[in-house]
């Protein structure tokens, strides 16, 4: 990815929504979304496919693992010999190492600056790691921006996206008009004004072209290739996933959507193992102005969050 926001217990209704896009040059070859095996003995993949390096910039399994990666902009720190930082999700979707030792195998292995989101549902955890920190940290219930530096780092487009993610979670009760109103941000080609751009180390020009959320350069030759949205719906005592995908060609504004649903999904955070979610199918469209809006009933309960809390501090006795 190279925008991104993420939404944790931020609305009852929708207790885990993701939004991003992922931006690269068009000749890089790529799958679009679906399930993918990673090999034998290991989980299947929902997410895109990169074809060139074979790994991702977001995906999920059905065991309750989820992961999205960013590049950090660092003209100067660029390593071409490097591997793809697409691996990393690949790697934390195997669900076999706890996130420090996972940290460790990462840090260790030369990869080019990046960012990532990774979360264990059935453990009720969430990080956000860097290769800018010397560990990752623990992320809390709370809305969070990611683009192509730190976390929450204001950007115009991150602070945009934010933005209208909250204002999406207030106004809306459907998956779908939820949907509709991030895939609307998402699709944003407004440029940042000049004094407003970061100053990453590459021409302002360049800055001009890449401050958009939806970026498409005026040679065609990079730009956004595809919008990406996880939404989590409770529907009463349940949890339903909806994963779409709308993926674009350059010099074309029509766009391919692809959605999937989970459900059960992700699991409640737990002690024991939980029984992993059934693989759900994935369908095709093209995409229209508006998607109908389905209302599903909710019983309105308190509802229990997806991160697990953090064991409060004892005071010491006196």
């Amino acid at each position: 990815m190279c925008l991104v926001a993420l939404a944790i217990d931020q609305s009852s209704r929708f207790p885990m929504v993701i939004a991003g896009n992922r931006d690269e040059y068009f000749q890089r070859a790529a799958a679009r979304l679906a399930w993918w095996s990673q090999g034998a003995g290991l989980p299947d993949i929902l997410g895109g496919r990169d074809l060139e390096a074979g790994g991702t910039w977001l995906g999920l399994t059905s065991a309750g693992r989820l992961a999205l990666v960013t590049n950090i902009r660092r003209p100067g720190a660029i390593d071409p010999q490097a591997p793809s930082r697409g691996s990393i999700v690949p790697l934390w979707l195997r669900g076999d190492q706890q996130p420090d030792r996972f940290w460790m195998q990462v840090a260790l292995s030369g990869y080019n600056p990046f960012n990532l989101i990774a979360a264990d549902f059935r453990r009720g955890e969430c990080f956000w790691a860097s290769t800018d920190m010397p560990a990752p940290r623990r992320l809390e219930r709370g809305l969070y921006g990611l683009s192509n530096a730190g976390l929450d780092e204001p950007w115009p487009k991150v602070t945009a996206l934010k933005s209208r993610m909250r204002e999406a979670l207030v106004l809306t009760d459907t998956v779908d008009a939820l949907a509709n109103r991030l895939f609307d941000a998402l699709g944003d080609r407004a440029l940042a004004a000049d004094g407003e751009l970061p100053q990453t180390g590459i021409p302002v020009e360049r800055e001009r072209e890449l401050s958009p959320a939806f970026i498409l350069t005026p040679d065609m030759r990079y730009g956004t290739r595809c919008s990406t949205l996880v939404i989590t719906e409770r529907v009463n005592k349940r949890m339903v996933t909806h994963v779409f995908e709308r993926s674009f060609t350059a010099g074309s504004r029509l766009a391919l959507l692809r959605r999937s649903m989970l459900t059960d999904w992700p699991p409640r955070y737990s002690d024991t193992a939980p029984v992993p979610a059934a693989q759900s199918t994935v369908s095709e469209s093209e995409v229209t102005q508006s998607m109908e809006a389905q209302a599903q009933p909710v019983r309105r309960t308190r509802a229990r969050g997806l991160l697990k809390p953090t064991t409060p501090r004892r005071r010491a006795s006196v």
